[in-house]
């Protein structure tokens, strides 16, 4: 014998109410009072009723289902923006679905391009992109769109670090500490994060009156591999830094890596700052000093963006910036035993 499914019409009846208020209980809307709102759930429990979120997409125009698209899943921040997302989306009961550009424009242009929108309500996005249309064709198409952490200057909603001044704080403790030659290792130019990274790098140089060298600001990609390739172009100059500041993590212990095959003193004789911190930052040796990105927060705050969306429409677009914090460590320390 099968098991009756029970619905909101067996709570409505075994509360005496109409069936519009237990509905509205259960989505916990502003018109039903706290008193009402705890016995519908109490009834719910138990009677163990389990909603049918496919069918209140349907009757809603939803598919409780949002997707994801961002660069790569295999490093610390976006593994953990992912499980900031994740704790919303699974709270207020909708699916994720993940794409994964590997840091390819062609690759997000065709993902975003061959989406079955009338299976989405909506997107989180970290592009890697220089040109926007295919961003464009999807949010003119009506489905809400929040960018995080590698953003545009799109008209929509954004959850991204405090880039700018993260970066002109790295770059200060680095002069702070003696370092007057330092080169900043970077993503590429039309990356609006990687912008304000350089920003503030240019800035904290020009504020303690350093002149900027065109030479030791080097845009490449965002992996170890490109940081260690960075740091032996800086060294092949006839002008050498003598300290980094990186745009992540990945790049700083790449450069770091190179600097003890070239038998450099890393701390001592040379400064090294990553962005980021990065679960690795404190397994190296030395430790790498960084500045801290909220990638869970960003997850989180950004998904609860996008359900607003979703939930109404025309809202207007807003952009959270969310600070950093500078975190010192042994590779921007210098001795002072001498």
């Amino acid at each position: 014998m099968l098991r009756q499914t029970i619905t909101i019409k067996d709570i409505a009846r075994e509360l005496n109410i109409s069936v519009s208020t237990v509905s509205r209980a259960l989505r916990d809307t502003f018109d039903v009072s706290p008193e009402t709102k705890h016995l519908v759930l109490e009834k719910a429990k138990e009677l163990k009723y389990k909603p049918n979120f496919n069918a209140r997409g349907l009757s809603q125009g939803r598919t409780n289902n949002i997707g994801i698209i961002l660069p790569f899943i295999t490093n610390y921040y976006f593994s953990t923006v992912i499980t900031g997302i994740q704790k919303i989306a699974y709270e207020f009961n909708y699916n994720i679905i993940l794409y994964l550009t590997n840091d390819s424009e062609e690759r997000e242009s065709l993902i975003m391009r061959n989406l079955t929108l009338s299976g989405l309500d909506g997107i989180l996005i970290s592009t890697c992109a220089s040109n926007y249309d295919h961003i464009h064709e999807v949010i003119d198409k009506g489905i809400p769109v929040v960018f995080f952490d590698r953003t545009n200057n799109l008209d929509a909603s954004k959850v991204v670090q405090d880039d700018y001044n993260g970066a002109f704080e790295a770059t200060a403790h680095l002069i702070s500490q003696g370092f007057i030659d330092i080169a900043h290792i970077t993503g590429p130019k039309d990356q609006r994060f990687t912008q304000n990274r350089l920003n503030g790098y240019l800035d904290a140089l020009e504020h303690h009156g350093i002149p900027i060298r065109e030479k030791w600001i080097i845009h490449n990609g965002f992996s170890q591999e490109c940081g260690a390739d960075d740091l032996k172009k800086l060294m092949a100059e006839t002008s050498k830094p003598d300290a980094i500041f990186a745009v992540n993590d990945r790049k700083a212990i790449g450069a770091m890596v190179q600097l003890k095959r070239q038998n450099i003193q890393i701390g001592r004789d040379f400064g090294v700052v990553g962005f980021t911190n990065d679960p690795i930052c404190t397994l190296i040796t030395p430790t790498l000093t960084t500045v801290s990105e909220s990638a869970f927060d960003i997850g989180r705050i950004a998904c609860e963006l996008l359900l607003k969306h979703i939930q109404k429409e025309n809202l207007a677009s807003t952009e959270e910036i969310l600070p950093g914090e500078l975190i010192i460590r042994e590779s921007s320390m210098r001795s002072t035993s001498d």
